[in-house]
């Protein structure tokens, strides 16, 4: 069923939990390390292991980086809270139970204002957010796909399981209506901006550092019971968060238009065409059989430590897209543009680094975005720091490259062929400021193009064109081409 159709028929409800990895240097219940890259199963202890005996000691850090979240998601902060067992048995889950809250969250009733594409304000209630920890990582071997599905055999690596983990959990978003997709997309950029900002975590889901599960129901009307939900797991882009809340919506119109029933099940999202397949049937709270942790004391932040963290909380993303929109001189439009792209601490990091913001903004969202957008991934992940774009800036500012120059730099600089002044050199990409052989190369163009030259000399100016196009063909584009035209308008005795 098409798109249009499913909105004209059905209203659309979505709840979005969002997990991300804390950025902290040690397990949320043990003292193993969190570093990315060991070895499988070297970072790990009895304790997350889940061996007998073994006994958890909650992470300092990790609970204030919760209050942070909190905080800064406009949530209530619990006076006195406590962790839970959620039971299930999961290959990677060595405990068979894993430890988070249930009913006594430290951060609830929030909401977090996001802007969409056109301007417009959507608020987006927030039903908590709680502390709980990852699980480990299973590589399934020997399928097509990477999934247990078709695999002979599974690999376990736990170093992953116990990593601290806050699960942002949203009251269901109604009243969205077509623009439900865009609306969690949104939501999803917006909270990322904060996380990073908090600077709790790096929030890259390309790392699988911040992942987003999209529930979602149809029913007839607004004033209609919620339907049936499903629960799209571990959706790890923005893009993605997207295409999966749209193909679900009309995946659920097409079964229900047909007369058959939702089934409530987690869906696996297929990032090459935007379809979603059945996973598991999806269990209720009930079934978890949650019970508090006996083995860790609750958790009581004293008032005076969360004012404390309160006052501390850094300037918040959409505070400071507005003040940096001011100061670049930019419109409400292009700031969007930038903020999609992922560039805006590029751009800023790129001005720290010396460039102005005129020049920051045009590479990035220019030559780097359209790399970018051919990759599928934001600017920020790109393998070329803002310095790096600074010296380019600072290179054609000063007249050793002009602008083509420059994109054949960022382009070597991304090939990983080393920094700005290193692939310039290998690739004899600076300017020609020889005037000796800019002359040269102009005498040759007005020899060679008698006609035109003519015509410049009885004043159509506007012919220099070609014979500075020629110019740069000689010098293989590495020309000032405004130097060249006062070149040649000197030798053909012409006043612009």
């Amino acid at each position: 069923m098409s798109y249009e159709d499913a909105l004209a028929s059905y209203d659309p409800v979505m709840g979005l939990e969002v997990h991300v990895e804390l950025g902290t240097k040690t397990k949320m219940f043990c003292g193993c390390s969190t570093e990315l890259g060991a070895e499988p199963n070297s970072q790990t202890c009895p304790t997350c292991l889940g061996l007998p005996g073994s006994l958890p000691v909650v992470n300092a850090i990790g609970i204030e980086s919760a209050i942070k979240i909190g905080l800064a998601l406009n949530c209530e902060i619990a006076e006195w809270c406590r962790f839970a067992r959620k039971n299930y048995f999961y290959p990677d889950m060595p405990k068979n139970f894993q430890t988070s809250q249930y009913d006594e969250p430290i951060a609830f009733n929030g909401f977090l204002d996001v802007q969409l594409e056109d301007g417009e304000i959507f608020r987006v209630e927030i039903e908590r957010a709680h502390m709980e920890e990852d699980t480990g990582k299973s590589l399934h071997v020997g399928g097509a796909t990477g999934r247990i599905h078709g695999a002979s055999h599974s690999l376990l690596d736990y170093n992953r399981a116990g990593i601290p983990l806050i699960e942002i959990v949203t009251k269901p978003i109604e009243g969205a209506g077509e623009r439900a997709p865009e609306v969690a997309k949104a939501y999803v950029a917006e909270l990322r901006e904060v996380i990073k900002a908090l600077g709790v975590s790096e929030a890259r889901m390309d790392k699988g550092q911040m992942r987003c599960d999209v529930n979602l129901s149809l029913r007839p009307s607004p004033e209609a019971p919620f339907g049936t939900r499903s629960e799209t797991k571990n959706v790890n882009s923005l893009r993605s968060v997207e295409r999966a809340a749209r193909f679900e919506i009309q995946r659920h119109a097409a079964v229900l238009t047909s007369g058959g029933s939702i089934v409530q099940e987690t869906r696996h999202f297929h990032e090459e065409d935007g379809s979603t397949t059945a996973g598991r049937i999806k269990d209720n709270a009930e079934d978890y059989r949650y019970f508090p942790e006996p083995d860790l004391v609750p958790v009581a932040p004293a008032r005076d430590w969360v004012e404390e963290l309160r006052a501390g909380l850094p300037e918040m993303p959409r505070v400071r897209r507005n003040r940096l929109r001011e100061e670049w001189g930019v419109n409400e439009h292009d700031m969007q543009s930038i903020l999609n792209a992922g560039a805006v601490d590029s751009i800023v990091a790129t001005i720290e680094a010396g460039a102005d913001s005129t020049a920051a903004r045009k590479w990035w969202m220019g030559e780097l975005a359209r790399n970018a957008n051919e990759q599928g991934v934001s600017v920020d992940v790109l393998p070329i720091t803002p310095a790096q774009v600074a010296r380019v800036a600072a290179l054609v500012a000063d007249g050793s490259l002009n602008d083509k120059l420059a994109r054949k730099v960022l382009e070597g600089v991304l090939a990983g062929e080393g920094t700005p002044d290193e692939v310039v050199e290998k690739r004899g990409l600076k300017v020609v400021s020889d005037e000796g052989a800019l002359g040269a190369a102009v005498d040759e163009a007005i020899a060679g193009n008698a006609a035109i030259a003519d015509k410049i000399r009885g004043g159509k100016i506007a012919a220099v064109g070609a014979l500075v196009g020629a110019v740069m063909k000689t010098t293989r584009g590495q020309a000032d081409a405004a130097r060249v035209k006062e070149l040649i308008l000197e030798r053909l005795g012409v006043a612009e």
